[in-house]
């Protein structure tokens, strides 16, 4: 795992990503990092959940994974695998 400076940043690095790019209320984001023992893949794997909106098109969600991915790299010096998973919101069923 990075240091706990470097999650840090990464941290903050994805909030300001989801608030500015797919323009998530700051309520709604929620980074977690979770230490495993890695056996085969990427060292870094991302999952991002999203409300479906209309705005929230191709080209905008391939700029948040790029710049994502970008902000990974340099926070932690490994390539990550990312997949976002989008979901209309009368499918999200959630509590606080």
């Amino acid at each position: 795992m990075p240091s706990d400076a470097k999650l840090a940043e990464l941290s903050s690095d994805c909030v300001i990503l989801c608030t500015t790019v797919l323009e998530a209320a700051l309520e709604n984001v929620h980074v977690t990092f979770v230490e495993v023992r890695h056996g085969h893949g990427h060292p870094v794997f991302a999952e991002v959940q999203y409300r479906l909106e209309t705005f929230r098109t191709p080209p905008v969600m391939n700029a948040f994974m790029d710049a994502l991915d970008n902000a990974i790299v340099r926070r932690t010096g490994f390539n990550a695998r990312i997949r976002c998973f989008g979901y209309a919101a009368s499918s999200i069923h959630a509590r606080n």
